[in-house]
């Protein structure tokens, strides 16, 4: 079995449909190019093998079998969460999903490569930051990926609605082929009677979590001179400007997902990454645009400076930097009037001269590899951090696993400093070769060291590159969020250095870190007064999560005296360090599902219901008791709560009440209900 990743972005196919006596659909894919093509089982239907062997399932509330999807057309994406090229694919699944929302089921195959993409909960988090809404199923074992014989990264494989393979294909790209193949096989069964097209119910990850005020945030920049730090909200689509000591002073951007230039107001980004910058222009990595934006931070305004908005198909291209596509820039390095570009798409390192206004590519073939030599025949893997000391241009060269440097001179070679290869990654200290990083996305150089971010490791590493000596330099190696001598990370993604204090982009901790560089005392900063933006489509309720992460709660009966005014008390106990999300609309509901005429709620109501930001626990709602008898009272509350210093991720619980109420005559019985719960971590 090969384990690799598949670039191919140039695969198109050729179809033709026909009917074949009782067999029913026959189809023949063709490629148009080089590089991988469609795989069909033409000697015989082959049937699908069961979705068997997970260690968990996501976005469903119980595992998925084809048996049960029979007449639906389903999807398999075999992906591992740290592959630019599976992330790529990511839009084109969106689509088809949308297009063919009740035909056709996609399912995530998460079939980890590194150690840290095998637990649950980080494929979780990467679910939540690539708002994915299908399916994932954690394959840390490989066992569904060997029953179906799958050999890269990405691969999908399509499935009939009568439980049969009908194909395979690894690579990007293919939206096209896939369109009008499905678009058939759903005419055909459908036809036939044999299509279902009932929806799937889901449990969306995203319905369990709330916004915070950092949403991922993947890259940082400090400004020593003026003592301002620049934060790329990524998944808030964003920039965050604030003072070293967390001071807000600015965000730019709408917080929407779009390409628009314009004022801080009115522009957008797209998960935006590393940044650079050259007196008051701050350049940005736009990735998901595929575009770096300059904004003007005395005008206050966004501009794109290279890209044309579409992902690059070529390699090696150069040009006017508005006519040449990029490919997913990460992270961005000012040297003079140039600024080098980790470009994680081709893995390469590209580079935009700022007077000529054009792009070229710097070093890289464009083959995934370590491959060391002159820059023209150098290979990289997923490039995803630049750092320089004017002379060496440095490269966390993330799926190698891999720190690189790049000779600036005219005729400079590329050389590794430390590190393994592509499948030779881990958490080992040592020399060169010796050392383990697990898939660095971040680097910065300060006193002649380099400090990574070693991401999947969670931990921040100390290279030498003179010596090539690798060392801890905090952080424990397990994801957590703690301060102090002995600091917790979860998977960190950028750093930067001012003042004596390393930043970090703590990406799945929602948070910007700092560490003492003398002391190594760590800290988080807290941003006072930065909310998630307005119309984060997280915080608005929708009628699928309307009732998130649910909890029922069964009360003994509860007695009410009849003929009087009473008060519904609803009280939470929230874990210990953790509060309501101001900025998040908590929701209440309370109905009398029985008894109607005994019982009413705010005086004549028999169903209250409201949401707002400003509610404050324990609540208390009217309610009147009318004749002696039995009724029923049901109480839905779903709670929006974070952590004290708004970091980590913000959660969603809905608790259900269910009490059965006796409305008595007896001048002793009480005159409130209460319905009280606790929520535990």
């Amino acid at each position: 079995m090969i384990l690799q990743k598949s670039t191919n972005t140039f695969v198109r196919f050729a179809l033709a449909l026909s009917l074949i006596g009782t067999v029913g659909l026959f189809a023949q894919l063709m490629s148009l190019s080089k590089g991988s093509a469609m795989s069909l089982q033409q000697r015989g239907r082959v049937r699908a093998a069961e979705l068997t062997g997970g260690r968990g399932w996501l976005n469903t509330d119980k595992p998925l079998s084809l048996a049960a999807l029979r007449g639906k057309i389903v999807l398999l994406d075999f992906w591992t969460y740290g592959c630019i090229n599976c992330i790529h694919i990511i839009p084109d699944l969106k689509k088809l999903e949308a297009k063919y929302g009740n035909q056709l089921v996609v399912i995530g195959v998460h079939s980890a490569k590194f150690d840290n993409e095998k637990e649950t909960d980080n494929i979780r988090r990467i679910i939540l930051r690539y708002e994915i809404e299908h399916p994932v199923v954690n394959d840390a074992d490989f066992k569904i990926w060997q029953a179906y014989g799958v050999r890269a990264w990405p691969t999908r494989v399509l499935i009939d609605p009568a439980g049969y393979v009908f194909g395979q294909v690894s690579g990007e790209g293919n939206y096209e082929g896939f369109d009008r193949i499905i678009g058939q096989l759903a005419e055909d069964f459908r036809k036939r009677g044999e299509l279902n097209e009932q929806p799937l119910q889901l449990a969306l990850e995203r319905a369990k979590t709330a916004d915070l005020p950092l949403a991922f945030p993947g890259k940082v920049l400090a400004d020593a001179k003026g003592e301002r730090l620049f934060i790329a909200d990524s998944n808030h689509n964003r920039i965050v400007v604030t003072k070293l000591d967390g001071t807000l002073l600015d965000t730019i951007g709408t917080g929407d997902a779009g390409a628009s230039d314009g004022s801080f107001e009115k522009a957008t980004f797209y998960r935006p990454q590393g940044m650079s910058l050259d007196g008051d222009a701050l350049y940005l990595a736009d990735t998901e645009n595929h575009l770096i934006r300059r904004i003007d931070l005395r005008t206050r305004t966004v501009s794109t400076v290279a890209g044309t908005g579409e992902q690059s198909r070529a390699r090696d291209e150069a040009g006017p930097a508005r006519s040449i596509a990029l490919n997913s820039p990460w992270d961005l390095q000012l040297i003079g009037r140039t600024i080098f570009i980790a470009m994680a798409g081709p893995h390469q390192v590209g580079q935009l001269d700022l007077d000529k206004e054009q792009v070229s590519t710097f070093a890289g073939s464009g083959h995934e590899a370590r491959t060391d030599g002159p820059r023209s025949e150098a290979a990289f893997a997923q490039p995803s951090g630049l750092a320089s000391d004017g002379k060496t241009l440095f490269v966390a060269d993330s799926e190698s696993n891999i720190i690189r440097a790049i000779d600036l001179a005219p005729e400079g070679h590329v050389r590794t400093l430390a590190g393994g290869d592509l499948f030779k990654f881990g958490d080992r200290e040592g020399r060169g070769d010796e050392a383990r990083f697990q898939h660095p996305l971040g680097v910065v150089f300060t006193d002649g060291k380099l400090l990574i971010a070693d991401t999947y490791n969670h931990k921040i590493k100390q290279l030498d590159p003179q010596t090539g000596v690798v060392k801890t330099f905090t952080g424990t190696g397990k994801p957590g969020q703690a301060d102090g001598e002995k600091a917790a990370f979860y998977e960190p993604g950028g750093l930067s250095v001012a003042n004596g204090k390393l930043f970090i982009a703590d990406t799945n901790n929602h948070a910007i870190r700092t560490v003492d560089l003398r002391t190594k005392q760590a800290t988080t900063l807290m941003i006072r007064g930065l909310r998630a933006p307005e119309e984060s489509a997280r915080l608005a309720p929708t009628e699928e999560s309307a009732a998130p992460n649910a909890e029922e709660i069964k009360l003994p009966t509860q007695r009410l005296r009849a003929s009087s005014d009473g008060t519904l008390i609803v009280d939470v106990a929230l874990p210990e360090g953790y509060h309501l999300n101001e900025s998040a609309p908590q929701r209440f509901k309370a109905s009398v599902t029985n008894g109607v005429d005994r019982l009413k709620l705010n005086k004549d109501e028999p169903t209250v219901a409201r949401s707002s930001k400003d509610l404050r626990l324990p609540l208390r709602l009217p309610v009147r008791a009318l004749a002696p008898g039995q009724a029923e009272l049901r109480v839905q509350l779903t709670l929006f709560y974070c952590r004290e210093d708004n970091t980590g991720t913000c959660q969603i619980k809905t608790l259900v009440w269910r009490a059965p109420v006796e409305v008595t005559a007896g001048e002793t019985a009480p005159r409130e209900i209460r319905a009280q719960g606790q929520i535990k971590l």
